[in-house]
């Protein structure tokens, strides 16, 4: 049995497609489906693909942000007891600061334990305070004579002031003898800036 098929495709007739063979049929199907696919694909699911990769980079923005702001709810009453320990630190700080109306006070009691312990003054002089954001200094130039031990009192006595003190740019030279000591630095006291 010798079996010819007839795939003259010159003689098909487009508008009887149905009587013509069965393999251009399977062709004529397969191109058809192919270009509805690829038409379905161009118009339908590349743009619904493009929009599924936006929502879920979205969804892992999202979840990140998510997972951030878990962790600070599991933490809040632990974040609320530190603010509320960082409030009363900074009260507390705050009442270490002279106010305005105390700066003279703090001079004299500066001044008062250079001569408690023993040191000769030779310069003691305030300064314009200096404004620093929310808080301003109060340098004053300092330059006292006295043996060792009188300076390391003097020094111990600016730090227990009830006021913060601090000394900065501190020279200690030695005078001819070697026995005196003189001391160069500034003190400075802070005060907060109510505005």
């Amino acid at each position: 049995m010798n079996m010819q098929m007839d795939l003259d495709l010159n003689n098909i007739d487009l508008k009887n497609i149905g009587s013509a063979p069965a393999p251009i049929k399977a062709i004529a199907i397969v191109l058809i489906m192919a270009l509805i696919g690829g038409g379905g694909y161009y118009f339908i699911i590349k743009d619904q693909l493009l929009q599924l990769d936006r929502v879920e980079q979205q969804e892992r923005t999202l979840r990140q942000s998510f997972e951030a702001k878990q962790r600070q709810a599991a933490n809040l009453e632990a974040y609320k007891d530190q603010i509320e320990e960082m409030r009363r630190m900074l009260g507390t700080m705050l009442r270490q600061l002279p106010n305005r109306t105390e700066i003279p006070r703090l001079l004299v009691d500066i001044s008062q334990t250079g001569l408690a312990a023993g040191l000769e003054i030779e310069l003691f002089r305030p300064e314009r305070p200096v404004p620093r954001g929310f808080y301003e200094e109060n340098p004053i130039q300092l330059r006292m004579k006295g043996n060792y031990e009188q300076i390391a009192n003097f020094t111990s006595g600016v730090a227990e002031l009830p006021r913060i003190v601090t000394l900065h740019n501190v020279n200690l030279q030695s005078e001819q003898d070697g026995r005196m000591l003189v001391i160069q630095a500034t003190a400075r006291t802070y005060r907060y800036l109510e505005n």
